[in-house]
């Protein structure tokens, strides 16, 4: 396992992130702390959404950049936690996949930029890489959470300083 995929899945900037999400049950992941402007759930379900675009990118297809940041969040929260947790980690595991296929790693990515800007062309491992960033960024604001509700370190541990 490459440094890359160490971070997408594993143990690379903290606790890989399936530990991160252990033993977060339906009503944690949409307790809301004052100030917080996301719940554990609308954190993973973004990194989710993100993911998907970033894969679909990747896969060539021409998928439009969000118009507005809200449509990066849930608008409702019908999906089941378990759902949304499962299916942030399985996108996980797919840009991990595509992190260790060194022959993919450099080919070019059309990324869509937001309105007006045009697209951007980047490479299969800078889009990752981005990902993998932006999966720490959320992660750790779902660890301050969980230290807030007294629900830190998850069973599996995770630091605790």
């Amino acid at each position: 396992m490459n440094e890359l995929q160490r971070t997408l899945i594993g143990n690379g900037f903290g606790a890989p992130p399936s530990h991160v999400l252990e033993a977060v049950d339906e009503t944690m992941a949409h307790r809301r702390h004052p100030g917080a402007p996301h719940s554990i759930y609308e954190e993973v379900w973004h990194l989710a959404f993100w993911q998907q675009l970033a894969l679909e990118w990747m896969g060539g297809k021409d998928t439009p950049y969000p118009e507005h940041a809200s449509v990066g969040f849930p608008a409702s929260t019908g999906e089941p936690w378990d759902a949304v947790r499962k299916r942030f980690l399985q996108r996980a595991a797919e840009l991990s996949e595509i992190a260790g296929d060194q022959a993919r790693l450099e080919r070019p990515v059309v990324c869509q930029s937001r309105a007006p800007n045009p697209p951007r062309t980047r490479t299969v491992r800078e889009q990752i890489e981005g990902e993998a960033a932006h999966n720490a960024y959320h992660l750790g604001r779902v660890v301050l959470l969980r230290q807030l509700f007294g629900a830190w370190p998850p069973p599996s541990g995770g630091d605790t300083w």
